[in-house]
């Protein structure tokens, strides 16, 4: 007969989660997360595997929770360049989370992407489903009549995303705020296309 878990799975894991996201997989050791998940290692490795695969189970979990977030974050006003101007002045931190800690799939693109195919793959895969969603809201504007339909919506999105994970790099070193609203400024620019006569004249 299997043995039950004495535990919460889910709430180890997302114990787990933050202590990833604070201290990055290298410099986070074994008893560093099993004093968090409040489980001994035998558990650990049981119910997670080895210390890699939970932190995959860790940052899938975490872009789950993130991408949600985002996703609430470009749905919450009628207004399309409202909501993105919300989301990249809050960001899009689950649970409230200081932005200093920055973005854990961000942090995780930098420190395991270049030297682990697999996280190169979850990472790529997070950036264009954040893609997606800034797509489909440019969509929604553009249906509204808030967003010209001339723009390039896909390139724009993307161009977007771009924007997005650099601000979030940059507040983790507290910035000015000036610095920061200038950034936003610029990037949301791209949301609003040149007027037709400007348009038809760089066309000659």
């Amino acid at each position: 007969m299997a043995r039950i878990r004495e535990f919460d799975e889910q709430q180890a894991l997302t114990e787990a989660m933050h202590v990833f996201w604070e201290k990055g997989y290298e410099a986070t050791s074994l008893s560093d997360l099993t004093s968090r998940m409040k489980i001994q290692k035998p558990s650990l490795y049981a119910a997670f595997g080895d210390k890699l695969s939970l932190f995959e189970s860790a940052l899938r979990k975490y872009n789950e929770i993130h991408a949600k977030s985002i996703r609430l974050k470009l749905n919450e006003s009628t207004s399309v360049k409202t909501a993105f101007r919300r989301l990249f002045l809050e960001g899009a931190f689950p649970d409230g989370t200081l932005e200093q800690k920055g973005c854990f799939c961000i942090n995780t693109m930098v420190e395991l992407a270049p030297h682990d195919a697999k996280f190169e793959i979850l990472t790529r895969e997070h950036q264009q489903y954040l893609a997606a969603m800034f797509e489909d809201a440019l969509k929604r504007g553009i249906r509204s009549g808030e967003i010209d339909e001339s723009i390039n919506d896909r390139a724009i999105a993307q161009s977007l995303v771009v924007a997005f994970i650099g601000i979030t790099v940059l507040k983790k070193s507290n910035p000015n705020r000036e610095w920061i609203d200038s950034c936003i400024d610029s990037a949301l620019s791209l949301l609003t296309a040149p007027p037709r006569k400007e348009r038809d004249s760089l066309i000659k």
